[in-house]
């Protein structure tokens, strides 16, 4: 037993904590959990708990069903709104999952991202990643297939006295924070009830936990205060949809690999290489950063979404952008992918960034030149002859593509490219089969 278990083991004793929750995702991202008692807990760590993997969708075929879960010691936190004096003590680590001879489970997505990750540190880098997720706020509860209510009209960084939002907000971030999650900022965002909260940057895999726990906590302080918070792309026509721009950055040891002195915008050979490798696959991978049908409401509905595929510098209308809010803070340089939405699976969506990413670095990908001017306002014409390209349209779209994509299979591997595909299309079918009301009964409860 190593140190990290034996201070999770003396925690639980000391903390009074009687059952500990083991979280894990299936393919689409969806939280699962199972509760286990604290005498299990050793065991769980040298053995891991058995459960049926063919029941969760995409993790194993019926013929493969028998799995383990292997609770992670280091992501071990006590959850506050179970652990008040009024509950029993609660704690929960992520897991993550393997076959019965040890192996890791193949369409784990949190062993998807891991994999992605070695890749890197194969070149000696280390990914760090830092979203700006948004959501909305609504009156609960919520009824099925009626069209939620705001719980405020305000705006953009809106300064409303009493609103309900400032509470909610200043609740959260002390849930997150005492589950040691930095946040670093918030604000009221453009639409009604829409509200932003930013995440300090961390390596992916600790930010892909940290943002599974994000809507976890949020749901529940959401819940205590009589409201629903949603992560749905677009749950209100005519209004902003939901995004969560994250920040990309590559490091060498402490070296900030994107940073370069006396380059242009202190962007080195590899940042260029990076933003490039992703700006090519961009079609490719905006199935996975991009998943319901919901998400292209957002994308090509306007506003701020992204909907062409280009870069810039300080340039909101671009796919990626470079920003540069410290210009002399070496630390600082980094690439904003603006498409990815809030309702992501965050660990399949950091993985096929992340090679996408490394293959442009491999292949020394040339950096086209970036777009200045506001793309949106350019026409067609001026778009082709810039050589911009469109995002995929929709769902549909996004799927045709990535089904011919040798980087995003190689990446999800070949069970979760496959269920994945599956689970798309059927999703796809489903919403051609169907009224424009089927996106609120069936993503708004779930999202």
């Amino acid at each position: 037993m190593d140190r990290q278990q034996e201070f999770v083991l003396r925690t639980l004793e000391e903390r009074d904590i009687r059952f500990i929750r083991l979280w894990f995702t299936d393919v689409i991202g969806t939280l699962k959990s199972v509760a286990i008692a604290p005498a299990e807990l050793e065991q769980a760590f040298s053995e891991g708990i058995g459960f049926d993997g063919s029941a969760i969708e995409g993790l194993s075929r019926v013929t493969e069903s028998d799995m383990l879960l292997q609770p992670d010691p280091s992501t071990f936190q006590v959850l506050p709104w179970r652990s008040d004096g009024e509950h029993q003590g609660t704690a929960r680590m992520f897991c993550d999952i393997l076959t019965p001879d040890g192996q890791p489970a193949r369409s784990d997505p949190r062993h998807v991202l891991k994999r992605a990750l070695d890749r890197a540190a194969q070149h000696g880098f280390t990914f760090y990643t830092h979203p700006e997720i948004e959501f909305y706020l609504f009156e609960g509860p919520l009824q099925r297939g009626a069209e939620p209510v705001p719980v405020d009209y305000v705006g953009y960084f809106d300064n409303f006295p009493g609103g309900t939002t400032h509470d909610f907000r200043r609740s959260a971030i002390s849930v997150l924070e005492s589950m040691g999650i930095s946040v670093e900022f918030s604000h009221h965002e453009g639409g009604p009830g829409q509200n932003e909260i930013d995440l300090r940057y961390a390596d992916a895999l600790t930010t892909a936990d940290n943002i599974m726990t994000f809507r976890t906590v949020l749901k529940e302080v959401a819940g205590e205060m009589g409201l629903f918070a949603s992560f749905m792309p677009k749950p209100l026509p005519g209004q902003p949809g939901s995004g969560m721009h994250t920040h990309l950055s590559l490091f060498d040891g402490d070296a900030n690999a994107f940073y370069e002195a006396g380059a242009e915008y202190q962007l080195s050979t590899v940042g260029r290489q990076f933003i490039a490798g992703i700006l090519r696959h961009a079609p490719e991978i905006t199935a996975v950063t991009n998943q319901f049908v919901n998400s292209y409401k957002r994308l090509w509905a306007g506003g701020e979404a992204p909907n062409y595929i280009c870069w810039g510098h300080n340039n909101r209308s671009a796919l990626i952008r470079v920003p540069m809010y410290k210009p002399n803070k070496a630390q600082s340089v980094r690439a904003e992918y603006r498409a990815l939405d809030s309702s992501a699976n965050p660990y399949l969506a950091f993985a096929v960034l992340l090679s996408a990413g490394l293959r442009g670095i491999e292949q020394n990908y040339e950096l086209p030149d970036g777009a200045e001017d506001d793309v949106w306002a350019l026409t067609d014409a001026e778009r082709r002859a810039m050589g911009i390209e469109p995002m995929p349209q929709s769902l549909e779209h996004a799927i045709a593509i990535m089904e011919d994509s040798e980087l995003v299979a190689e990446t999800l591997g070949e069970g979760v490219f496959d269920f994945f595909l599956r689970n798309k299309r059927q999703e796809w079918a489903d919403y051609r089969a169907q009224v424009t009301p089927f996106e609120l009964q069936r993503y708004l409860p779930l999202l």
